[in-house]
C-alpha cells in the first residue's frame, strides 16, 4: 500500500477555504474523516488478510504503528503483533530470522 505523497494534503485540507461556507466546510471536513476512516479499514484488513504474506502484514504493521518490528525472539511486543495480524510467534519469529540474516549479509560484503 503506497504511503500518501502529500502528507501535508490532509493539514492544508482542514483549513477553510476563501468563500467557503460553514455548511461545506462542515461538509468537506466529514468527506476526508470518512476517507481516512475507509483507508485505516483497508489497512487493517490487509493487515490480518491471509492473501498478504506475513512479511507484507508485518510491514503494514510496521507503517501503521510507526514501529519496526522487535529483533529479539521473546520481545514482549511480538505476542501483539501476532494479535494484530493474525500471524503466530513462529511467523515473526521466521521474519526476525530473514531480517537478521539480510542485514548479516549486505555487512558483510
Amino acid at each position: 500500500m503506497p504511503e500518501d505523497p502529500m502528507p501535508d494534503r490532509i493539514v492544508s485540507n482542514t483549513i477553510p477555504r476563501p468563500g467557503e461556507s460553514a455548511a461545506e466546510y462542515r461538509e468537506r471536513i466529514a468527506l476526508l474523516e470518512a476517507e481516512a476512516l475507509e483507508r485505516r479499514q483497508r489497512e487493517l484488513s490487509e493487515q490480518r488478510s491471509p492473501s498478504n504474506t506475513p512479511a507484507d502484514r508485518i510491514r503494514i504493521w510496521e507503517r501503521r504503528h510507526q514501529l519496526s518490528l522487535p529483533r529479539s525472539p521473546d520481545h514482549r511486543l511480538l505476542s501483539v503483533i501476532a494479535a494484530h495480524t493474525g500471524l503466530s510467534l513462529d511467523d515473526l519469529r521466521a521474519e526476525q530470522r530473514l531480517r537478521g540474516a539480510g542485514k548479516a549479509t549486505s555487512s558483510a560484503g
